[in-house]
């Protein structure tokens, strides 16, 4: 299968490109860099000994994607490019209006002109916002809190519409939590052209030396040690349920909504505490 991975430079959507080209499919990246790097595509041939396509275009720009849907000859496509700070989405609404929303649009209206209508979507669990109850399931309320999450719930709700009008579509809508992780190979991984968003590259850069110190903020949380707790999923795990969501649309029409993580949550000091004994068990082995 040809599939077209937006964003495919970045964190997740690299990994994705290599669990591809594993298994068979031809890859074309595209992705305009505003928070990734063209070297990514290095370390996918380095892995994979299969070098994607790589095109740096917008994917709001709806004449450019249709043209590479229609000669690469693409028959899905992994949607990853977007913006994805909480914080920085609440300063900053129209810059993530504009990118998620109206690129996301924009994407589709070019695959529905090259006749291309299957689509595995980036979504996120900040659509549930404030939980109704633990653990979340698919069928729990939505009702997300802040720019970034009501963008990913706006193009969920799209994607609902589109695939209601037309039935010719595939829509598999993954709900993340907490990514973490690395490729195997050390090649790959989080890193964030500025400050993380997530705790996990913060640790790291503390543990390289990048950064002095890590500030923990909040102590009276209701949980075991009073530090906020979060599901995490490794990122290789992540990619495979997007192949498997893939595999399933090939089968089953229609939109399709499901939850990634790992159902284990995971507070601040206890995610800190492991990273140092890994840490010093990697010095121990020196």
């Amino acid at each position: 299968m040809n599939v077209l991975v937006t964003g495919g430079a970045g964190y997740i959507g690299s990994h994705a490109c290599v669990q591809l080209i594993e298994a068979g499919h031809h890859v074309v990246v595209v992705d305009n860099f505003c928070n990734s790097f063209p070297e990514s595509v290095d370390a996918i041939a380095e892995i994979t000994g299969n070098r994607p396509t790589l095109i740096n275009a917008d994917i709001a720009d709806r004449d450019c994607i249709e043209g590479l849907l229609s000669k690469h000859a693409i028959d899905a496509v992994m949607h990853f490019a977007g913006l994805k700070s909480v914080g920085e989405s609440v300063a900053m609404p129209m810059a993530y209006y504009e990118a998620n929303l109206v690129g996301t649009l924009r994407l589709v209206q070019a695959m529905d002109a090259a006749d291309v209508r299957q689509l595995v979507f980036s979504s996120s669990a900040t659509v549930y916002g404030e939980p109704e109850r633990i653990p979340l399931d698919e069928t729990c309320r939505l009702s997300a809190t802040n720019p970034y999450g009501r963008t990913k719930l706006q193009i969920e709700d799209m994607l609902r519409d589109i695939g209601a009008a037309d039935r010719r579509w595939r829509f598999s809508l993954l709900r993340y939590f907490n990514p973490a992780g690395a490729h195997p190979s050390g090649l790959m991984g989080e890193d964030p052209q500025d400050i993380p968003n997530n705790l996990m590259p913060f640790v790291a850069q503390v543990a390289v030396g990048k950064r002095d110190q890590l500030n923990v903020f909040g102590n009276d949380y209701s949980t075991n040690d009073g530090t906020g707790v979060r599901d995490y999923i490794h990122v290789q795990d992540l990619v495979r349920g997007h192949l498997s969501a893939l595999s399933f649309l090939q089968t089953h029409p229609g939109v399709h909504v499901h939850n990634l993580g790992a159902g284990q949550g995971y507070s601040v000091l206890e995610v800190i505490a492991a990273f140092a004994l890994a840490i010093a068990l990697t010095m121990c082995m020196v």
